[in-house]
Formats: C-alpha cells, structure tokens, sequence
C-alpha cells in the first residue's frame, strides 16, 4: 500500500478559504436586499398594526405572524402559513405556501412552496410557463435565495435543498435535490442534479449553460468543480473532486478519481482508485487501483486495473483444471496481461501454428482411415453374402446329384 506521506493532507475543521468566497458574497447580499425591501415606499406605508393576528388573516386556513406578514393575501388564497418579517408579503392568491424566518417567500406568487430559514426562497416568484416557482423546499438561511419562475413549463421547481446557501444561485433550475451547506450553491439552470454533503457538486452550471444536468454527488466536496459535467455519478469525500466538463463517469470511494477533469465514460471503485488520471473508458477496481503515481496527472484511457502496483498474488477462481483453446495469454513484469510472444513463450509463435497445423493435420489422416476401414467393413460383408449364396447353390446341387444318381444292381454268379 502506499505510505501515509503519499496520500493528502485533509482539512480537519473549516473550509478552504478559496471556497468560502461565494458564501461571504452571499451573505452580503442577503441583508442588502432585507434592508432595501425595509426601505421601500410600499413597505413604509403598511397600516398599522403591521404584526397580524395569526387568527385573523383574510381567506381560508391562512395564518401569519410577523412585521407584514401575509400582508397582501386575498381571500382565493389558502392554507398558507407565514411566520417571520415579511414572510410572503407579496402572496396574492396563491396557496399552500410556508415560510418560516425573515424574508422567506417575499416575491412568492407560486403554489406549494415550503421555505425555513431566513432568506431562503426569498425571490422565488412564478413565471409565465406552467407550474414554474413551484413545489420546492428550502431549509437553511439563504437556501434557494434566488429561485424565479421561468417561461417554460416546470422552470425553477421541484427543487429540495437543506443546508445553508444549497441552491443559493439557482434561478430557473429544476428537481435539483442538495442536502448539506452551500450544496449545488452556484447552479443556475441546471436540473436533476443531487447532491448530499458539503460543498457537494458546489460549483455545478456556474456557467449557466445548462450543461450540468444529472449528476450524482454524495459526500463533502464530491464533484466540487463540475460545471459543464453531465450523468457522473460519485460517492466518497471529493470523488470526482476535480471534473469540470466530464461525462458519464462513475465512482466510489474516498479522492476517487480525484484527479479527472474532463475524462469521460470511467469507473472507479475504491479509496483513490484513479488517483492522478487523466483519461476516458478506463476501470479500475481497489484501493489506490491506478499507474503508479506521478507528479502530474497520467493520461490513459481504455485500460482496465485491478488492484495497485504494490500487490504481491493474485487468486481468481474459476481458472485452474479448466482447459481453453486459442492464443495463450502471458503476464509481464509490471502485470499487464496480453498474447505470448517469443519472448515470453518457451515456444515460437512459427512453432505454434506448425503444431497446430500437425494437429491438423493428423486429425485428417484420422478421418481418412476412418472411412477406409468403414469401406473395407462393407466389402467384407459383401463377400461374406456371396459366399453364403455360392454354399447355398452348392448344397442345392448336391442333393440333386444325390436324387439322379442309378441304383445299384446285384450280378449273380453262376
């Protein structure tokens, strides 16, 4: 196995600095715009008290507490709870909302929205598509602070994120799923995205071309620089870590292909398996399964591992006593398996096909005194049936003779 001053040194408590540059400007941004909204002309000329009653906001099954709270509600909407200052001060008519905290549902004129913590779905709106800024849930401060409706139809909905800052940028993203502190934090448009852990898939479509779109991160850091990456799928603490761009990769394990950046179609099953690749369509199976490390990331691709340079045996079962045919296989000095050749076989590969053509070649003969002896077993049949029919004549003859032949007379003598 590798020595412990080969594999990397882990972050014990905290987040790297270059990583919390999006939360400090996120967290900026939050206040700016509470205390903007605070100043506004509309939010000056509330009516005194601005604190409903929880018991006495207009139309059905809605309640409020909070400065404004529910503040503009009609009675055509319904079931909608808003606990916090100015929590879904701009609900008209839509229903079956909850926000809880500060800001929560400021903008919200969407159905089916469920937002606690301050700040979080604080833009959500709707859009002019069908069901757009609607049936998301976010838990955290800041979560989906940013989420609108679109123009098409499920634009910025369906999207579950729990944590502080997950989804902070998304806008017109949907059925995005982030659990875990600043999760999926820069997607924009992203969609069918899920993310568990810190940071996870954290800088997923921070292009907003909408490339990003069904990937799978589970673990802190995994997939932590995917942008334009599509359909990866990586488990373990910064699995993935370094994709941008890659496709269709699969891998699990602790810095699992830590290393990809833009390598696609690869899977990777064990702590830093892939480590250090740089490459398409390669497996590798087992810890720290890869070429042997180097400075700079290896490229490589179409090539299959199992197990690191540093085991000694390998047992597979299902190969002893079973007899095969064809080219024989030979393991090299570094474990690479391919087709013996003269160097690596007591025999030649000329000496092989001249056995093989002996073989041949005493199979034929084999076959051709086969049909010998089988044509020789007819022809000794064949004289067998026709002796028998010449003893039979012979006997016939015999008893004809028997049947002519005089009868003897007596001569006496005188």
């Amino acid at each position: 196995m590798y020595p412990l001053n080969q594999l990397k040194t882990l972050v014990s408590c905290g987040r790297d600095p270059a990583r919390s540059l999006p939360l400090r400007r996120g967290f900026l941004l939050i206040p700016l715009i509470l205390v903007s909204f605070a100043l506004s002309p509309n939010a000056q000329a509330a009516p005194s008290p601005e604190t409903p009653d929880p018991g006495a906001v207009g139309g059905a099954l809605n309640t409020a507490d909070g400065t404004n709270a529910l503040f503009n509600v009609q009675s055509s909407a319904a079931a909608n709870a808003a606990f916090g200052w100015f929590s879904q001060f701009s609900n008209i008519a839509s229903s079956f909302n909850t926000g809880v905290g500060a800001g929560t549902l400021i903008f919200n004129n969407a159905d089916s929205n469920t937002a606690v913590g301050t700040a979080s779905l604080l833009l959500n709106t709707t859009g002019s598509g069908a069901d757009t800024g609607t049936q998301n849930t976010a838990v955290g401060t800041a979560a989906m602070v940013n989420n609108t409706g679109g123009a098409n139809d499920g634009d910025g909905s369906f999207n579950d994120a729990v944590g502080a800052f997950a989804l902070n940028v998304n806008t017109t993203g949907s059925s995005n799923n982030a659990f875990g502190n600043s999760s999926l934090f820069n997607n924009i448009i992203g969609s069918a995205n899920t993310a568990i852990g810190d940071v996870a898939l954290a800088n997923n479509d921070s292009t907003g071309a909408g490339l990003g779109n069904a990937n799978t991160a589970v673990g802190a850091g995994a997939l932590f620089s995917n942008t334009d990456g599509d359909s990866n799928n990586a488990v373990g603490f910064n699995a993935m870590g370094a994709n941008v761009d890659g496709l269709f990769n699969n891998v699990v394990g602790f810095d699992a292909l830590a290393d990809n950046v833009s390598g696609a179609g690869n899977v990777a099953v064990g702590d830093s398996a892939g480590a250090g690749v740089e490459g398409d369509f390669n497996i590798y199976i087992g810890a720290f399964a890869g070429p042997a490390p180097s400075p700079a990331p290896v490229a490589e691709s179409e090539t299959i591992r199992i197990g690191d340079v540093f085991n000694v045996a390998t047992f597979i079962g299902g190969i002893s006593g079973v007899p095969v045919t064809g080219v024989p296989v030979c393991v090299d000095g570094n474990g690479q398996l391919g087709e013996c050749g003269p160097a690596s076989s007591p025999m030649s590969a000329n000496g092989l096909l001249k056995q093989q053509g002996v073989v041949q070649e005493l199979k034929a003969t084999t076959e051709r005194q086969a049909a010998v002896i089988a044509l020789q077993e007819g022809q000794i049949k064949a004289l067998t049936a026709g002796l028998k029919q010449q003893a039979d004549q012979i006997q016939k003859v015999s008893a004809q003779l028997e049947m002519i032949r005089p009868t003897p007379r007596v001569v006496e003598n005188r």
